[in-house]
């Protein structure tokens, strides 16, 4: 479920449990984000217990870091882009059902690789 390519990315760089600012100059969506890298268990957990973790799944959408700003929203890679993909931020009530609506998606940084 969780790529081997960011299990090896959040050992190699020990960033399991650190916290992340990311400047609203520097995300896409231009809101900024204060986020921590999760473990593997509780990417797990978020995938198979939670919304809008499973239906992200469904999409290839890997939880792999928690907002710190209290919104309750997650940050998502998705395995269909491989190594050095995007960091996206999926909004807790963004799902429809078993899917996540369109506009509940966005595009935080174009490489989670930049989060280093």
């Amino acid at each position: 479920m969780i790529p081997e390519y960011w299990k090896d990315f959040i050992a190699k760089n020990k960033i399991i449990g650190c916290d992340f600012e990311i400047l609203e100059v520097d995300d896409l969506s231009e809101l900024g984000a204060d986020l921590r890298i999760m473990s593997i268990e509780q990417c797990i957990s978020e995938a198979t217990e939670c919304y809008p973790g499973i239906a992200a799944a469904k999409e290839s959408y890997v939880p792999v870091a928690m907002c710190l700003s209290g919104s309750g929203d997650y940050y998502y890679i998705r395995s269909t882009e491989g190594e050095n993909g995007a960091l996206y931020r999926i909004y807790h009530d963004a799902v429809n059902g078993e899917h996540i609506e369109q506009d509940g998606i966005e595009k935080v940084l174009k490489s989670y690789a930049s989060l280093l």
